[in-house]
């Protein structure tokens, strides 16, 4: 995150932030039996806010050619499987943990982990990003090797991950006895002020002569994450690599990047057997170059997963670009943030589907996470960077939780499109239906349809299946997940 993203997010997008909805009367956890025969579940959110993840009577299927279809059609090839899926989600923040741990009792944190993370009861968050050390939402700078001006610990005999205890560890151990199967991707904001340019933690980059050490840094919090019970499923080299803040941060250009894995950080890892997954970038649409210029290096690329992005800049379709140079290699969408700056619901739940979920999700990206997944009612804590951001949840003084419009648009994903399942071939819709979409089979053999409606009238549409079809009025500014088997 940036001071400087307010601008930049909301040129993007109009909107990317929302309105707040407390949970309503009308929302209903328990989801439709998909299991009986020739039905779909339909969930829907408008952007009037009538219907939040709101369960609606199923569809039937018939067989095709017993009814009209309407007259946009949509074709799902279920044995055309294209990109797995590693899951949705949002960043545990050291502020969201924080309060998390902090400023709720038992009853309400057990709640609001039920409802983020269980699946059934609730939400099903598959995939978390933390940080490694301090980012611009913790309570204060640090790294796990902070020393006095002047000292260095090439050994790294003072590494010690005893401020993530307090609160980060023990909400991500709570995380993990609800959810065994989560993913974690872990990005560092800066290397320990004694290995940088600058001598602090605010900007600066990395010496070269501490590559070696910062290579072993990484080891050292892998190592010591799985004692805690927390493994680290992938990792990115540096949060936002050409941004450097007055809040921890980093400045590491592409070649310094390629240089650190292909010499340090790639070969130590398969010297340990390490497989926790190596990406790039971990920054805005806007530089595709970046990643691809070290997945041309043989050397460097055979060390490496994948590129991470966020969305402060540029446009969805660099996921796609890069795919189509290294269709070997994976794409990760890792960080946006709604605000303050924009507050229609409507218009922030139709900017997130399409570009974040839907969108990036038929760019080729294994998965989908927005930034903070709590602050409280004044955006916080923070520490020195965006001072109008806005959580997946807002936390209040009292312990009650409001739903932001990102809790929904996450929703309509991770509830139902579940960790190893694949997006199928669909196709695209013309611009003037003003429909959006991407199909997914699960590992149960389910099948996903998320849907989104761009326009200001109600829209019909068909799903071929083949020999089958079914069909479905969607309202103005919403989306709909369907669900059958």
């Amino acid at each position: 995150m940036k001071n400087v993203m307010i601008a930049t997010v909301t040129s993007l997008a109009l909107a990317l932030s929302s309105c707040s909805a407390e949970a309503p009367v009308n929302e209903d956890p328990k989801p439709t039996d998909t299991t009986a025969a020739n039905k779909v579940a339909v969930w829907v959110t408008n952007g009037t806010q009538s219907k939040l993840l709101k369960n609606e009577n199923p569809l039937s299927i018939v067989k095709t050619g017993t009814v009209s279809p309407a007259a946009d059609l949509i074709n799902i090839d279920f044995s055309t499987k294209l990109q797995e899926m590693d899951g949705f989600g949002a960043a545990m923040t050291g502020s969201s943990a924080y309060l998390i741990n902090q400023k709720l009792n038992a009853t309400q944190r057990e709640a609001l982990l039920k409802d983020l993370f269980d699946a059934q009861s609730g939400i099903g968050i598959s995939y978390l990003r933390i940080t490694m050390g301090a980012s611009d939402f913790s309570l204060e700078d640090f790294t796990y090797d902070d020393l006095p001006a002047g000292q260095t610990d090439a050994d790294l005999k003072k590494f010690s991950i005893a401020k993530d205890q307090a609160d980060l560890i023990p909400v991500l151990k709570s995380v993990v006895a609800l959810q065994p199967a989560i993913k974690f991707m872990a990005t560092p904001w800066s290397a320990p002020a004694w290995m940088k340019t600058s001598g602090k933690l605010a900007g600066g980059s990395l010496k070269p002569e501490w590559y070696s050490a910062y290579a072993n840094y990484f080891v050292k919090y892998l190592d010591a994450y799985k004692a805690q019970g927390v493994t680290i499923d992938a990792l990115s080299v540096q949060n936002e690599p050409l941004h450097e803040a007055a809040y921890p941060s980093m400045g590491m250009d592409s070649a310094a990047q390629l240089t650190l894995i292909k010499n340090n950080l790639g070969p130590l890892f398969q010297s340990k057997s390490i497989k926790t997954k190596v990406l790039l970038y971990d920054h805005n649409w806007d530089r595709p170059g970046y990643p691809m210029s070290i997945l041309n290096d043989p050397k460097a690329s055979q060390y490496v997963a994948g590129s991470a992005f966020h969305a402060y800049g540029g446009n969805v379709s660099a996921m796609g670009q890069v795919h189509d140079q290294f269709p070997d290699k994976g794409l990760y969408f890792t960080e946006i943030s709604g605000g303050r700056w924009a507050a229609n619901f409507s218009d922030n739940l139709k900017w997130n589907m399409s570009n974040i979920f839907i969108g990036t999700a038929n760019n080729w990206s294994k998965n989908a996470l927005l930034w903070n997944i709590a602050l409280d009612e004044a955006d916080g804590p923070k520490n020195k960077g965006c001072d109008n951001c806005r959580g997946v949840v807002t936390i209040k003084a009292d312990g009650s939780i409001t739903k932001n419009v990102e809790y929904y648009t996450i929703a309509h994903m991770s509830k139902f499109v579940r960790p190893g399942a694949f997006r199928v071939q669909s196709d695209r819709l013309s611009a003037a239906s003003q429909l959006e979409h991407v199909a997914f089979v699960n590992t149960d053999g389910s099948k996903v349809l998320v849907i989104l409606n761009q326009g200001v009238d109600n829209k019909k549409f068909t799903v071929n299946l083949g020999e089958s079809q079914f069909s479905y009025t969607i309202d103005p500014n919403a989306v709909a997940t369907l669900v059958w088997k």
